[in-house]
């Protein structure tokens, strides 16, 4: 009896299929951009605040750090991986010192206030150098990424390697003086129709902060 090699190609294609399994395609955030914590300044001591201050701002934004800890830079300088999800309509500030035409739908700041008191370095300058370097951040991937980001001062007063002058965030945090801290102060708003998600992930002295939302 002969077969017919169509018809075993018929039985057994199907078969092959479900095997094989679905299809995956590649899922890309909406943005993503890297900067190195080595090359935030020229002079070694300098770029050492800058780094373990932006550090510090993302350990209270996680959470593991609050206002009266006692730091401990070992644990600052570990690895990290910390998202928050952003709803439609909701809004993160830098810290919480917000214009009141800003306050409205703010669900989430960093937390901290850059000042010694929160454990912040300082480079003899300013207390909280370097933190400008992570607004700027966030700003360039919100704004790559299409959501609605202001910025009201720019960092043009000096340069912040890595990111171009546009998306330069100068933050400034002072409790006496809510207009100054309002006015440079980060707003980011979700103006899609599905929740995004801000993730962050440190390692080998890189960060790297990516938006990503489900299609």
């Amino acid at each position: 009896m002969s077969i017919d090699p169509l018809s075993v190609l018929a039985i057994f294609a199907p078969l092959s299929l479900n095997i094989l399994g679905p299809i995956s395609v590649p899922v890309e955030p909406l943005a993503s951009h890297t900067i190195s914590l080595e090359q935030r300044y020229g002079n070694s001591f300098v770029n050492n605040v800058f780094k373990d201050n932006i550090l510090l701002t993302l350990r209270y934004m996680e959470g593991s750090v609050k206002t009266g800890d006692k730091i401990a830079w070992d644990n600052i300088e570990w690895p990290l991986h910390y998202e928050f999800k952003l709803e439609p309509g909701d809004k993160f500030a830098f810290h919480d010192g917000i214009l009141p035409d800003e306050a409205d739908h703010v669900v989430k700041t960093t937390g901290a206030h850059f000042n010694y008191t929160d454990g912040f370095k300082s480079d003899g300058y300013l207390m909280g150098d370097g933190v400008c370097h992570l607004a700027s951040l966030m700003y360039w991937v919100a704004k790559d990424a299409g959501l609605e980001a202001k910025a009201p001062r720019n960092h043009d007063f000096a340069m912040i390697p890595q990111i171009s002058k546009e998306y330069s965030v100068a933050i400034y945090y002072n409790p006496s003086n809510s207009y100054a801290s309002g006015f440079q102060n980060l707003y980011i708003t979700n103006n899609k129709e599905k929740a995004v998600t801000f993730v962050f992930d440190y390692k080998d002295d890189n960060l790297t902060i990516s938006v990503w939302s489900k299609s």
